[in-house]
């Protein structure tokens, strides 16, 4: 399987935005610091994934979380989650 994936900062709510093959390796690459694009910004929390079959619907669906629209979505789809942060910045 293949996956985009959400990361939230809880050091500044700051959001990443993924790609995986391996959702359980990545993660731990995440936590243990490896990771340049988010090794400040731990610890990190994954509050969303999306599974697929194909590398390239993964990649599609990372990438338009990336967009405005993209991260539009995720807020309505994560609403009572976000609700119970204060704050959020992606």
């Amino acid at each position: 399987m293949h996956y985009a994936y959400v990361l939230q900062s809880q050091k500044d709510n700051f959001l990443y935005i993924g790609y995986t093959n391996n959702i359980e390796s990545r993660i731990i690459l995440h936590d243990k610091g490896l990771v340049s694009a988010t090794r400040f910004r731990r610890p990190l929390k994954l509050i969303f994934y999306e599974a697929y079959v194909t590398k390239s619907d993964a990649i599609r669906r990372e990438h338009y979380f990336k967009t405005a629209k993209g991260k539009t979505a995720l807020k309505i789809m994560l609403k009572e989650y976000f609700s119970e942060c204060s704050t959020t910045r992606v």
